[in-house]
């Protein structure tokens, strides 16, 4: 194995998604290198359909308590459709991740108000110091949602190669008027998530957990 093999395998392994951050901000410089790095990405005809809104420590602050307040009362509005439902192994999968995360963090079975209290975390962006949002055109369709998928998976592999963590957010995207307003973004895009990102709390519980991997085998056919 490559020296370049192994350091990709460990950030890919290292990763996870952080849900409790340090008040410290990251210099930008950083983070722009990051997004440099993530510009490499494969897109569909090097269409490159992504465009982030970068946000500083007190920007980021200021629309962290606006969307917690907004997100009270309004209904949820995404531009892209959010899954119908999750079924089988998904389904699965899904709620294994959440009981780890509501085990981690002290929330009882049956606690609903405890449940949506952290639920409630993703619109404060965790208090992280920073938050990318990520738009795609409307006119690319699903390949620009593909497009910007795998964008987001850059940016989230450059940020943890600097030591920063980071979790994307489709949370953001179910109040998409909102963010429209709050960013100016012209209606030939979609708002599809967005990424807070800072340094770790690494002894906050909700970060004491992470999640597990399907084997091979459960995932790739060979003929």
């Amino acid at each position: 194995m490559t020296q370049d093999a192994e350091t990709l395998g460990r950030v890919l392994r290292t990763r996870f998604s952080c849900r409790a951050y340090s008040p410290d901000p990251v210099p930008r410089e950083l983070i722009d290198a990051a997004l440099a790095d993530a510009q490499h990405v494969a897109s569909w005809c090097n269409s490159q359909p992504w465009q982030v809104h970068a946000c500083g420590a007190e920007e980021t602050a200021h629309l962290a308590a606006a969307l917690y307040e907004h997100t009270k009362t309004a209904p949820h509005s995404s531009d892209i459709p959010f899954p119908a439902a999750y079924e089988g192994v998904y389904k699965e999968r899904r709620s294994t991740c959440g009981w780890q995360l509501y085990d981690a963090v002290g929330v009882q079975k049956g606690d609903r108000t405890a449940s949506t209290a952290q639920m409630r975390e993703n619109f404060r962006l965790f208090g992280a110091p920073h938050f990318l949002l990520i738009t795609t055109p409307k006119a690319l369709g699903a390949y620009g949602v593909l497009d910007c998928g795998a964008f987001v998976t850059a940016t989230l592999l450059a940020l943890q190669a600097r030591g920063i963590a980071s979790i994307a957010m489709a949370s953001v995207a179910g109040f998409s008027p909102f963010m429209r307003d709050w960013f100016g973004i012209a209606e030939d895009r979609d708002i599809l998530c967005g990424i807070a990102l800072g340094y770790p709390k690494p002894d906050h519980p909700a970060n004491g957990f992470r999640t597990t991997r399907a084997p091979l085998e459960d995932v790739v056919t060979w003929r």
